[in-house]
């Protein structure tokens, strides 16, 4: 600490300045830079709002572009605004009027009086062309703003019908283009996203789908995997083939409950949560339910059953099913979708394969006769190759084989197969292309399978123990739908329960009330499971059960 008399002395003058602390010559020179840099900005700032105020004051069409004027305060009572889809434009007349909301697929601005746009709704285009001049005086500011919008911003176009010079070969509807009269912004998107929708919309690696890198192809462009497109589903799910498969999937399941409100069926919505692993313990996810312990169901199963035991006598439902299996193959998932159906039985269990093939077939012929249907396929087919190429048998009846006859099969075609085992996935494809060779279809049925390969409420074939009334559905040689006659009868269920491996005891917590359905009496029945995601997967013959899930859950993806 310095003394009082060190204290007393004088500062000593700052470097940048003089004695009489005046600025020294060189602060001076940096004030004056500072200044004159200072002064400079500002005057480069009032030139620029000059010149956007004279730019302004000249934009004859300010008032037809620009953000969404807004419509809260309108009247109630007032005109509503009529709009159109891209989809009905295909047949508009030439200068019809028409508004339109779409995304930006892209812009191409050729010069400062003319710029065109590629607009986008679904799976559907259309050019937009906004040209100086023209009945509404668009302006130079107006080109330019339009052709500025970034990718994916979503607008709202007027504009009069026009036919091209030349058809639009890059659009959807290629005979008419739009000429623009106003355009506004409903929301825009960011200037960098991390997928473009146009490279999505190339078909992807083939080789390895799970890769995260981006390839390019033999032109050079980016080839987007099918990890990058899953983690991006949203930008990935604009493009048009997944558009239409998913559109597709809706249609699979709309066909379905047309077919069960033809016959009759009652529609429910079981539980997904149970208080035990009810299907023997494997492959269910475990939850924390409160103070105790809770599974997802692994199938509606022994709730279809137990709707039966109440006297519904034909029971369906549309859910997830989980399945906590370490699969990671291109055909399963731990969350997929059901379309499940049991009913009573009368005379055989027969009655209940053949319901199930003659849905089956409902199903595939709508998809391949119905007009919309056939056009969404074709979407499917520019990017994976083959999404038409299905085949079925002639007539009413599907190709069905026993479980003996299919293993003949294999073994007359050199693949050695077995009537006590189960067959493989390699087995079941190396069948698909046997009888896709023979037969000429890609669906067919396996019945009689070996009691030994099937659940314990599976029904025994009366006559021969050793195989059971139960059968599996095929699309393009892969497994679709599992079912088959159950158990009604109490006793034979307990028993059945007892002797499997593990051992299950049928009067537990877990099992007391499935069980009681039988004690109580219940009608003979059968049913089946069939997978949504497989059906679609197989019917397009997408090379991933992934590009046929909207979010798709599997071992290593619990997101977006």
């Amino acid at each position: 600490m310095p003394s009082p008399a060190e204290s007393s002395l004088p500062e000593r003058a700052k470097e940048d300045q003089g004695e009489t602390g005046a600025l020294s010559k060189n602060a001076l020179k940096k004030a004056n830079k500072d200044k004159e840099k200072a002064e400079k900005a500002a005057r480069r700032q009032e030139q620029e709002r000059q010149q956007k105020e004279k730019s302004e004051a000249s934009d004859t069409s300010k008032h037809l572009y620009g953000l969404m004027p807004s419509t809260s305060d309108s009247p109630a009572n007032s005109p509503k605004q009529q709009f159109s889809e891209l989809a009905e434009l295909y047949d508009a007349k030439e200068d019809q009027e028409v508004t339109v909301d779409a995304r930006i697929h892209n812009a191409r601005v050729p010069s400062a009086k003319l710029a065109f746009l590629v607009l986008r709704e679904e799976a559907h285009t259309i050019q937009a062309v906004i040209a100086e001049g023209g009945p509404n005086q668009i302006s130079r500011q107006m080109v330019k703003w339009c052709g500025g919008i970034n990718s994916e911003s979503i607008v709202r176009a007027t504009g009069l019908v026009k036919q091209p010079k030349e058809p639009v070969t890059s659009t959807s509807i290629s005979n008419l283009e739009l000429h623009v009269e106003k355009l506004y912004m409903i929301s825009e998107a960011a200037q960098m996203l991390p997928v473009q929708v146009k490279d999505c919309m190339r078909p992807p690696p083939m080789n390895d789908d799970l890769k995260e890198e981006v390839e390019t192809d033999a032109q050079g462009l980016p080839v987007v995997s099918l990890a990058a497109r899953l983690n991006n589903r949203i930008l990935d799910g604009r493009t048009a083939a997944n558009q239409a498969i998913f559109q597709l999937q809706s249609g699979i399941s709309n066909l379905f409950m047309e077919f069960m409100n033809q016959h009759k069926f009652t529609w429910i919505n079981s539980s997904r949560l149970a208080g035990a692993a009810t299907e023997g313990g494997a492959g269910v996810f475990e939850i924390k339910y409160f103070d105790t312990k809770a599974y997802l169901t692994q199938s509606p199963q022994f709730f279809k059953q137990m709707a039966i035991a109440m006297d519904m006598k034909r029971v369906c439902e549309i859910g997830p099913v989980f399945r906590a299996e370490n699969s990671n193959t291109h055909r399963h998932l731990t969350e997929f979708t059901g379309l499940d159906f049991e009913m009573v039985i009368k005379n055989d269990y027969h009655e209940v394969l053949s319901f199930g093939e003659k849905l089956m077939l409902y199903i595939i012929r709508n998809l391949q006769e119905r007009a919309e249907y056939k056009r969404l396929t074709k979407v499917v087919d520019q990017v994976f190759p083959g999404a038409g190429d299905f085949k079925l048998p002639s007539g009413d009846e599907a190709q069905r084989f026993t479980f003996a006859e299919a293993v003949k099969l294999l073994n007359e075609n050199g693949i050695e197969a077995s009537e006590d085992d189960d067959l493989s996935t390699s087995l079941e494809k190396a069948l698909g292309r046997i009888v896709r060779e023979k037969y000429n279809t890609d669906f067919y049925t396996v019945d009689k399978y070996p009691s030994a390969v099937r659940p314990f409420y599976t029904m025994p074939d009366p006559s021969n123990p050793k195989v059971s009334n139960s059968y599996d559905f095929f699309m393009r040689g892969q497994e679709i739908m599992s079912g088959a006659q159950r158990i009604h009868d109490y006793n034979q269920l307990c028993d059945r329960m007892r002797k499997n491996d593990p051992p299950l005891d049928p009067l537990s917590e877990g099992f007391r009330h499935y069980t009681d359905a039988f004690r109580y009496g219940c009608a003979p029945h059968g049913g089946g499971g069939l997978g949504l995601n497989r059906i679609l997967q197989f019917y397009l013959g997408l090379p991933d059960i992934r590009f046929a899930t909207l979010f798709p859950r599997d071992p290593g993806r619990l997101a977006p």
